[in-house]
């Protein structure tokens, strides 16, 4: 037992390299924590439409989540597209020289990508209900969807320059923005929502127009907000953020497509791939399907962390590599792993020692009706239980590689990992072997373990890959 007078623990020097250590931890965690929090409150955001459409009925129900399933993925591949600003950005501010103009001409030109990749969306949007009559969906709910995405694409271009300028004020050390600005965001949706989608304080019910109506606003609202925050403060103010916006710099904008598509093909690989798992279930009955939502819903949200690491881990290893420090990024590297694993554990912890409970957010556990649906929604929570560190490793490794601007080989990665290990095994799984959903979800297991794995031989090698541009 150590005593009040244990001199020798007072005296004893750290152990060499302790203190950065611990610096770059705290450092880490500093700036994933707000943006988790962020990610997690942007998952309520779009809840709480879910969560007032349903009142309207099936069809609308029906028609919003086939809205947004085009929508969305449209949109994470152009928010994948901004991303290669975080490590251009970090590693002119690590290297110091020149630091002002040179984040100023990525974050200017960031903003002139998220103008084009908003128009993207927006054309994917438009084209949403012609896609859904060609895939055989019902007319009627093809209809509203349709009505639906055309209001709701012009959430777009705000929606991606937002994300431009969260990543701005991160890389300011300023993440705890983000965190609150999305709680606006959530006050604003909620508010928009219950006015317009009911018609209260006297407004026109507008059913699901309303909703997309308040999406946008709730967009304009983000974009707003976060342009305040950078003019009122005085440290971000003399970047000059807005000055001269109209003027082309084609060479940043051109390197922040070569760095930024790869990230986007990423984005597809991955969403792509759970979004066939849930065709597959699909194929393999409502109860599976049902299941699958479910499951798929807390696993989602469980994300929602190690993705936030993996936004400060690009922002961290970016710092250091402009500073040329060797040692920095094997730091940051290091404490974005271990946060990494340790939020993994509590998650898989969670789901195996209580899986009703998660569930109980989403179904009736008590309902009698629902007792096949909570036996299959628990056994696919017991592999998610299991990949928890697998999905959360793939994550963060590719915003480690994304902080040395290495996009490219990491979504051949993906490709191979997601779709030649996970879909195959999941098909082969799902329809070829008793197992039917926990095969597909097996399949998905394997699929972030191939993954998790190439890109941490990558990450590991990334001094002999040449990735590692400069060291002090």
């Amino acid at each position: 037992m150590t005593t009040l007078h244990s001199a020798p623990l007072q005296t004893a020097p750290p152990a060499p390299g302790a203190r950065p250590m611990r610096e770059e931890f705290i450092a880490t965690a500093r700036l994933a924590i707000p943006l988790a929090a962020a990610n997690l409150l942007q998952m309520a955001v779009y809840a709480i439409d879910v969560i007032f459409v349903a009142q309207l009925g099936t069809q609308q129900l029906a028609a919003i989540t086939l809205a947004t399933s085009v929508y969305g993925l449209s949109l994470w591949c152009a928010l994948g597209l901004i991303g290669a600003v975080a490590p251009m950005a970090a590693t002119a501010l690590g290297r110091g020289r020149h630091a002002l103009r040179e984040m100023r001409r990525s974050f200017r030109m960031g903003l002139w990508m998220s103008l084009f990749a908003g128009l993207f969306v927006m054309t994917v949007a438009l084209g949403g209900e012609p896609l859904m009559h060609a895939t055989g969906q019902d007319p009627t709910v093809s209809a509203m969807a349709g009505e639906y995405l055309f209001v709701l694409s012009f959430a777009a271009i705000p929606v991606v320059a937002s994300n431009v300028l969260r990543i701005f004020v991160s890389t300011m050390d300023r993440a705890v923005v983000a965190t609150w600005i999305t709680v606006l965001a959530l006050l604003v949706n909620t508010t928009g929502n219950w006015i317009l989608i009911f018609g209260n304080l006297g407004a026109p019910a507008l059913g699901l127009r309303g909703a997309a109506i308040a999406s946008v606003i709730t967009a304009l609202s983000v974009l707003a907000a976060y342009i305040a925050v950078i003019q009122s403060d005085r440290r971000m103010r003399r970047h000059y953020l807005f000055g001269r916006l109209w003027r082309p710099d084609w060479q940043r904008l051109g390197e922040i497509w070569k760095i930024g598509l790869p990230i986007a093909a990423i984005t597809l690989a991955e969403g792509g791939l759970f979004g066939a798992a849930a065709f597959l279930t699909g194929a393999l009955g409502g109860l599976q399907l049902a299941a699958h939502t479910v499951a798929l819903q807390l696993a989602a949200l469980c994300f929602q962390v190690p993705f936030g690491i993996s936004q400060a881990a690009t922002i961290r290893v970016g710092i250091h590599n402009g500073a040329g420090s060797r040692e920095g990024i094997h730091r940051a590297g290091l404490a974005v792993l271990a946060l990494t694993g340790g939020m993994a554990v509590v998650f898989a912890t969670l789901m195996l020692a209580a899986p009703k409970l998660l569930l109980s957010i989403y179904i009736a556990v008590d309902d009698p009706a629902n007792a096949d649906l909570l036996a299959l929604a628990m056994s696919f929570l017991l592999i998610a239980a299991g990949f928890q560190l697998f999905d959360g490793a793939q994550a963060v490794l590719a915003g480690l590689l994304r902080g040395l601007a290495d996009t490219r080989v990491p979504f051949v990665m993906a490709v191979i990992g997601y779709w030649v290990f996970g879909f195959a095994a999941a098909w082969g799984l799902g329809f070829h072997t008793p197992l039917a959903g926990k095969g597909v979800w097996l399949g998905l297991a394997l699929g972030l373990l191939v993954t998790s794995v190439l890109m941490g031989w990558r990450w590991h090698r990334r001094e002999r890959l040449g990735l590692v541009t400069s060291a002090t």
